[in-house]
This record gives structure tokens, C-alpha cells and sequence, in this order.
């Protein structure tokens, strides 16, 4: 039974010290409003924009752009006409100062304050009232009433839950940077992510231009959206055609090239993987995979040669996905093994190929998702013919599409 907020709670029998006000859940709260952080790419991410009161962590490897991305942020925030504040505990002021010049940022427009004190920063946070607030990075930070070392376990969780609770006290956006272990975990306690509202992870190989913006968790938003950035003289710029761009410097008609259609979130990127078979100098064989998953290319190699007599060994193997873009799901399982059953003959796969699908242990292909767009997204680019997985005939018009349900009949229908 309900009863009032007015109404003395009683639990297990005994007399709470006060009444506990409980309301009903209707429209937003008016300090509850999502505003874009002038980012055309991030906006899509986030699923809209930021909303009031929100705590983002924006993580990523050392020197992959999280500061720059950082910087050109704020520089959008207030074109937005938002009040921003940085605080840095790992650059200097004049440090800063020299990035915003080097990216055509007008850094007299910015506030910022350079330091490492949690107090110092709330302090400041108290007397500037920004929208939204950014600490470069979390594991710099460190309060008074933790004697532990900055970027300690204990640090890091006071620290974030000190500005967690700013952040719904006053209404205010606030951004913590976090860097990433050796492992791809985010660098302190692993609760930090599930105390923030949404985590986003910038990708890339840090030798190539391409980054990848990816949401991880978020409470406000889809987490099914990719942000497609490129490294430059100005900073990160958004990429409007991915699939363009990746596949300009593509050869035709070389062994070991096959074109896979990636699913970024909801859009489809049109990914080259490339294999080279050489043999090996030495007495162990090298296998070097650059933009994939070093194990799943192990395993793709073992299939190769127990479900499909494809054998590499005594053989150095090299696998990559060109463009310096990082594949990660199975469904790229089928077109990497055509790559490396085409680079180990020597026989170039159709370039109006392109193919997908996960091989499973017993060498059979399983479905992947978003076939319907895969496919419109090979079509554009001129590609007739796809190999994919049973259970998906009628999903494209404009291309031939033959379905295959184990990899052995995928590798003859290349030769």
C-alpha cells in the first residue's frame, strides 16, 4: 500500500528519522536538457548531443588524440555558447596554449587550470560554473583525504565519485580522461565505468590517420553508433565516406586482397584485409597481424589447415586491414581466411568480391548481422558478387549473392 510522503515510514518495525519524498516519473526536469557539444561526429555517438548532469569518460591508448579531440571540444562548446572549463594535470597552461594554436583554436576563448588537486578543482569549478567540465586525465588527479599516489585505485575511485557527485548536484557535463592498459582496459579500478553514464573509446593504429569514436555504455543514448574521425594538421576531422577513403589506394588483381564489408555501429565500412605468405627464415614461423585480433588470425590459421587442408606450415604469415582501421568482430572470419588461402596459392580472389561471415571450430560459417546493409554499402562501391552465409538470399538487389555453409566450399568457389 502506498502512503504519503508525508506519512511516517515504518521498516522492520522500527521508526525512520524522516519522511521520504517520493514523486512520480513524467516529462525530463528542466535542468535535465541535451545540448550539442559541437561535433557533428561526436553528437552521433552520444546519441544526440550531452546531457546536463552527465558524467562522460573518454578513454583511449596514449597519444591516439584523446587531448586533441579534447581541445576541439571545447572550441565547439562554445560556439555552442556553453561556458567550458579544462582542468590539466598533465600539461602546463602554455603547453595547452601551443596545441590550440597548432589546431586554429582561438585559446583566449578557453578557461582552463592547470592542476592536479581534486580540492583546487572543485574550488574552481564552484567559482566558474562551467556547463562542462573536463579533467585531463583522471588518473593525474588526487585528493587530500586519500594518502595514496595519484592514478592509485584509491585515488582514482574518491576522485571520480567526488566529481560524480558535483556533476548531479549541479547540472554540469563533466568529461574525465582515462588512459588504457596494456590489456585494453581502462587504467584504474574497473568500476570507474559503471559508475560513469557513458564511456566512449577512441581506436585507432596510432602509425595510421584513421580513429574510430565508439560508445561502450551509454544511459542516454544507443550504444550502436561509430564515429569515423582522421588525423591532421587541424586535429581530428570527421570522415563523411569511410568506405571511400579505404579502399582509394586498393590494387586490383593481387593475391591475398579481399574487400569486407564492416559494420561501425549502424554504418557499414567497406574494410580491404590483406595476407602475405612467405617462408620462413627461421625455425619458428611468424605470424604479424596488424588491425586484427593476433588470436583470432591463430585460430583462422588452424581451421585453414584442419577443415580445409590449407597449410601454412613453415610458412610466415602476415595479415593486416589496410587504412589503419581496427577490425574486431567474427563476422570478418570469411573474407580473411580468402585472403590468406588466396595469398598462400598465389591466386588473386574476383575484385567485385567481397565477403563475410563468422567460421566457427568445425569450419562452418555462421551469420553475422546487418547483412541487408553490408550488401547496399558493397553495391555502392560497384561490387556484383558476395559470399555470405545461408539463411540470407534475399537481402540485396544490384548484387549476386551466393550463400555458403562451411569454409570449404567458400575457398573452392574462389579458385
Amino acid at each position: 500500500m502506498w502512503s504519503s510522503a508525508a506519512e511516517t515510514a515504518v521498516v522492520n518495525g522500527r521508526r525512520a528519522a524522516a519522511p521520504v519524498a517520493v514523486s512520480s516519473l513524467g516529462a525530463p526536469a528542466e535542468e535535465a536538457v541535451r545540448f550539442s557539444s559541437g561535433s557533428a561526429e561526436v553528437d552521433r555517438v552520444l546519441g544526440g548531443g550531452l546531457v546536463s548532469g552527465a558524467v562522460l569518460l573518454l578513454a583511449g591508448e596514449p597519444g591516439i588524440g584523446k587531448s586533441t579531440l579534447v581541445l576541439q571540444l571545447l572550441d565547439g562548446i562554445v560556439a555552442e555558447g556553453r561556458r567550458p572549463l579544462l582542468v590539466t594535470g598533465e600539461e602546463s597552461l602554455g603547453q595547452v596554449s601551443l596545441r590550440a594554436m597548432r589546431l586554429g583554436i582561438d585559446a583566449a576563448r578557453l578557461r582552463a587550470l592547470a592542476s592536479s588537486s581534486l580540492e583546487a578543482t572543485l574550488s574552481a569549478a564552484a567559482d566558474e560554473r562551467p556547463d562542462v567540465l573536463v579533467v585531463d586525465s583522471i588518473q593525474t588527479l588526487h585528493g587530500e583525504s586519500a594518502e595514496h599516489a595519484p592514478g592509485s585505485v584509491v585515488q582514482v575511485r574518491d576522485c571520480s565519485a567526488a566529481l560524480i557527485r558535483y556533476a548531479k548536484a549541479t547540472g554540469a557535463v563533466v568529461v574525465l580522461v582515462g588512459h588504457v592498459t596494456k590489456d585494453g582496459s581502462v587504467a584504474g579500478p574497473k568500476t570507474l565505468e559503471h559508475l560513469v553514464d557513458v564511456v566512449l573509446a577512441l581506436d585507432g593504429e596510432r602509425t595510421g590517420t584513421l580513429r574510430l569514436l565508439r560508445s561502450v555504455k551509454n544511459r542516454f543514448g544507443s550504444c550502436d553508433e561509430t564515429g569515423v574521425l582522421t588525423m591532421g594538421e587541424n586535429g581530428l576531422e570527421p570522415v563523411p565516406d569511410p568506405s571511400a577513403l579505404l579502399l582509394a589506394d586498393r590494387r586490383e588483381g593481387v593475391a591475398g586482397s579481399v574487400v569486407f564489408p564492416s559494420l561501425e555501429g549502424t554504418r557499414p565500412v567497406l574494410v580491404e584485409l590483406q595476407a602475405l605468405v612467405a617462408k620462413a627464415d627461421t625455425p619458428q614461423a611468424r605470424r604479424v597481424a596488424i588491425g586484427l585480433d593476433a588470436r583470432r588470425v591463430a585460430l583462422l590459421l588452424g581451421v585453414l589447415d584442419g577443415r580445409a587442408e590449407t597449410s601454412f606450415a613453415q610458412q610466415d604469415v602476415f595479415s593486416a586491414a589496410a587504412g589503419g582501421i581496427a577490425v574486431k568482430e567474427p563476422a570478418a572470419d570469411l573474407a580473411l581466411c580468402l585472403a590468406l588461402h588466396s595469398a598462400r596459392h598465389g591466386r588473386p580472389v574476383p575484385d567485385d568480391l567481397v565477403a563475410m561471415g563468422e567460421i566457427g571450430l568445425g569450419g562452418e560459417v555462421r551469420r553475422v548481422p546487418g547483412v541487408a546493409r553490408r550488401l547496399a554499402e558493397a553495391r555502392r562501391f560497384g561490387f556484383r558478387r558476395a559470399l555470405v552465409p545461408r539463411g540470407v538470399e534475399d537481402v540485396a538487389r544490384g548484387i549476386e549473392v551466393t550463400t555458403v555453409s562451411d569454409l570449404a566450399t567458400a575457398l573452392s568457389y574462389c579458385e
